[in-house]
């Protein structure tokens, strides 16, 4: 054993005998290095912060950049580029996760029902009280057009509505897109049988 060795070996015997005897005091904090570094100032999102050029602390994002878990879409507002979407997007989520369906249920509740109304019919307080009601979603094209097409007209708007890209997240609007689905499931259900009942004798 060299001498570095039995140095070193008799200073950790030493540190480790001063560790046990020492009893620490748990009413005393520990000594803080870098006090500044634990308790930093901190600014409200929209306060003054003179550390920025601009003076703002809520800074923007990086040009460019994207929220983790989105995909950057790459269409525009119009007709055509929703039938575009129709046919390059599809929904990444499944109507049998009935976890999906009822945050879907929640978000049409929040955003969709004062238009649409409730069952989906058009008939939202909204258009009630002389706002131009949006079409049926239980029939006609709602019910032809593709996820992707629908994903396009709820973030960039159609006519009269506008986009919610900015109060919804890509996941939610698919979600909301499957809620419509389980909405035109159950009416077609419903005509089915009231159909069939019909024909009865």
């Amino acid at each position: 054993m060299t001498r570095l060795n039995v140095f070193l070996l008799a200073v950790f015997l030493f540190l480790a005998g001063a560790n046990w005897l020492v009893e620490p005091d748990p009413a005393r904090p520990n000594y803080e290095y870098l006090p500044e570094m634990v308790r930093s100032p901190a600014y409200e999102s929209f306060s003054l912060n003179e550390h920025f050029p601009d003076g703002i602390t809520l800074q923007p994002p990086v040009p460019g950049t994207l929220a983790r878990g989105l995909t950057r879409l790459t269409y525009a507002g119009t007709a055509e580029e929703a039938v575009r979407a129709g046919r390059e997007l599809t929904n990444p989520f499944s109507l049998k996760d009935p976890r999906v369906v009822e945050r879907g249920a929640f978000l049409y509740s929040t955003y969709c029902m004062p238009c649409h109304g409730a069952g989906g019919a058009g008939d939202g307080p909204v258009a009630l009280r002389g706002y131009p009601a949006p079409p049926n979603l239980l029939t006609g094209k709602a019910t032809q057009y593709p996820d992707g097409q629908l994903f396009h007209i709820v973030s960039y708007g159609q006519k009269n509505m506008p986009g919610y890209a900015a109060q919804l997240t890509q996941a939610d609007r698919w979600k909301v897109i499957l809620y419509v689905r389980a909405l035109q499931q159950e009416a077609a259900q419903k005509a089915t049988t009231a159909a069939t009942e019909l024909k009865k004798p």
